[in-house]
């Protein structure tokens, strides 16, 4: 029996579930990267940026080519760039609903409010 695509779907989003991953594809987003050149942009050792790199790869998300003793990573689709828009674009639109929320309870006056 094969696995449910709702599935499939909450294990790709876990994979992405992990702040480094996402800065680690955001810069891939860019351009193909070695390493040692994403090291000070996400924030990480470099044990730690190559075991998240892992397990993009082993997701599928990221490819490797290799120059010299070089690794160099890129997106394994352009489409991973485009989700990261979408989700860029969806979190500003709940942000700036929250903002307007912030800004209505701000501006209401403290005898039109109910009981706390």
């Amino acid at each position: 029996m094969s696995t449910p695509l709702y599935q499939l779907k909450a294990e790709f989003f876990k994979t992405l579930g992990h702040p480094a991953r996402i800065r680690a594809l955001e810069l891939l987003s860019e351009r193909e990267h070695a390493v040692s050149e994403m090291i000070p942009q996400v924030g990480i050792e470099a044990a730690q940026l190559s075991q998240q790199l892992a397990v993009l790869r082993r997701a599928n998300l990221v490819v490797t080519r290799k120059e010299g003793s070089t690794v160099y990573y890129s997106l394994a689709s352009p489409q991973v760039a485009e989700l990261l828009r979408v989700a860029r674009a969806i979190l500003s639109g709940v942000l700036a609903g929250q903002a307007e929320l912030l800004a209505d309870l701000r501006a209401a006056s403290p005898d039109r409010e109910g009981p706390p």
